[in-house]
């Protein structure tokens, strides 16, 4: 912190919001999608299935973006971290990678189970990595960012493109059972 002082720049106090913070809105995501990797283990249904895994992918994509457009630029300003803001960026486009793998088959691919199993796991290390003592959450929460304002912007943009997906889902020949309608959203930085 004092390493940006330093350099000058300005620092956004803290003030409180009715709505939530930036990290209960991001662990608020993690714990939705934490239910439905739980369904889909449980599904037997290739249709539910499905239907869980366009969930999860939808819901990972529209959080990524959020988090790439907002929340990590806002982390790395405030705290300088290069290590925990790379890390988060490299496991994102890990994930990512996953993500297009899932959306592109379905229940009939022998591997489908395994790449939502997958998934789970990496997204679990990155939860895990984001909210641990020390972690990005923590260090966030010690900066001077104003964690208020920046869950605003979060849930703004998370409306948006969830917005965005939902009137893709409406589009004529539109694969809401396969992609969500959230193609091409998750790849920006």
């Amino acid at each position: 912190m004092a390493k940006a002082r330093a350099k000058g720049r300005a620092r956004t106090p803290r003030r409180k919001s009715a709505g939530k913070d930036a990290i209960a809105l991001l662990k608020a995501d993690h714990r939705q999608v934490e239910q439905w990797f739980a369904q889909f283990e449980k599904a037997r249904d290739d249709d539910r299935k499905q239907d869980l895994a366009a969930k999860i992918c939808g819901a990972l994509t529209v959080h990524a973006t959020i988090e790439e457009e907002i929340f990590y630029p806002a982390f790395f300003d405030a705290t300088e971290d290069e290590e925990l803001h790379h890390e988060a960026i490299v496991e994102h486009d890990g994930a990512k990678k996953l993500i297009a793998a899932i959306e592109a088959s379905g229940p009939e691919d022998d591997y489908f189970d395994a790449k939502v199993k997958v998934l789970s796991e990496m997204i679990k290390h990155h939860v895990k990595e984001e909210e641990r003592p020390g972690g990005m959450f923590a260090e966030a929460r010690k900066s001077d960012m104003d964690l208020a304002a920046l869950g605003e912007q979060l849930a703004a943009r998370k409306a948006e493109l969830e917005g965005e997906m939902g009137s893709a889902d409406m589009a004529p020949g539109a694969r809401k059972s396969r992609n969500g309608g959230a193609r091409g959203v998750a790849g920006r930085h």
